[in-house]
């Protein structure tokens, strides 16, 4: 009998809340670890603006040459097939189908397809549509200011985030923003822990979900910080996480060409996560559309930047004394271009 994708086993499903869209996903399992990586649900009865549905083909049988047939014939779907999700995400072949905006895939573990794959391109998407920037960055909230977070693997992005907002700041997000005049917008989701004197306990109390890297673990922001988190707010600052405990402490402000340099490179959604072929196919295959919308989002890329303070860090935001320098220069009011002296000379001290 053909495939009838508006007759899938569905077992179990969730709609998502990303802030300024909602998701639903449902899948042929009763219980999906990709769940566990979003920490806020729609209100009952709101309509998705997109729906992913994951068909485990290790709970239920489909014909694979049947799947391959209907897979789209996108760049994506063709690297979904040989088991490549995503930059570093591997995992078992799996067929991709897109309807509008649903998009069907069938495969094993696709809990490695969600986070690492649909939400970015969903979220790619919806900024092109509406007129907003994607970036990867955390992000917390100081008087009523944004402070957004972006860095190298491994430069400190997450231990400033949670040591920000164990110290008192306002979650805003972990990983994904969305930008628009001046706001950066928040999208739910958990927080990736590792075991440490900080989350360890925590770990063990809750059974928290394993992350995909092995060793970490997802929370709820809720779970980990106290004070509810923000949805939305004016971006005061831009820092660039760096920290290497072999190089002198420091925290700098740097000129906005640096800034936008880097954050081409290392935040703007398209770039940081090879999405330029999702985006031309999004396009419609256009290259003048696909040359429009990029050159629209990097003229929001450079008006961020210039309307913000950049820093770079080389902190460690577990000594408190360091980090109390740090959180007081953020939460102040300095015209870009001011030196740190606040934070320098707090720096100074804490290294004494």
């Amino acid at each position: 009998m053909p495939l009838d994708l508006n007759r899938l086993p569905l077992r179990s499903s969730r709609t998502v809340d990303l802030n300024l869209l909602k998701v639903r996903i449902a899948t042929n399992l009763e219980e999906f670890a990709a769940y566990a990586y979003f920490s806020r649900e729609a209100p009952p009865g709101e309509e998705p603006d997109h729906e992913i549905y994951c068909i485990d083909l290790d709970r239920d049988d489909h014909d694979t040459d049947e799947l391959a047939r209907l897979a789209d014939r996108s760049l994506r779907a063709k690297r979904f097939r040989t088991g490549y999700y995503l930059n570093h995400v591997f995992g078992d072949p799996a067929y991709l189908i897109t309807e509008g905006r649903r998009s069907y895939v069938f495969g094993r573990r696709l809990e490695r397809t969600v986070w690492p794959y649909f939400v970015k391109r969903i979220l790619t998407d919806f900024a092109v549509d509406h007129g907003y920037l994607h970036l990867k960055a955390a992000a917390f909230v100081l008087d009523g200011g944004a402070t957004l977070l972006v860095g190298p693997n491994a430069g400190g992005k997450t231990v400033f985030m949670t040591q920000a907002c164990l110290a008192g700041a306002r979650f805003l997000s972990n990983t994904h923003l969305l930008v628009r005049d001046g706001y950066a917008y928040g999208v739910p989701s958990a927080v990736r822990v590792r075991r440490d004197a900080s989350f360890g306990p925590l770990i063990d109390r809750h059974g928290l979900t394993e992350h995909l890297e092995q060793g970490d673990f997802v929370a709820s922001p809720e779970l980990l910080f106290p004070g509810e988190p923000v949805d939305a707010a004016p971006i005061r600052n831009i820092v660039i996480t760096d920290f290497d405990p072999s190089r002198p402490p420091g925290f700098e402000e740097i000129p906005t060409t640096r800034s936008e340099l880097f954050l081409d490179q290392f935040a703007f959604a398209v770039t940081t996560y090879g999405l330029k072929d999702d985006l031309m196919n999004h396009c419609g295959g256009d290259v003048l559309r696909f040359t429009d919308v990029l050159g629209a989002m990097k003229a929001q890329l450079a008006e961020l930047v210039g309307g913000a303070r950049c820093f770079r860090s080389n902190v460690d935001m577990l000594d408190p004394a360091a980090r109390d320098a740090v959180l007081r220069e953020l939460a102040g009011t300095h015209s870009a271009g001011a030196p740190a002296t606040g934070a320098a000379a707090g720096l100074q001290a804490a290294g004494r």
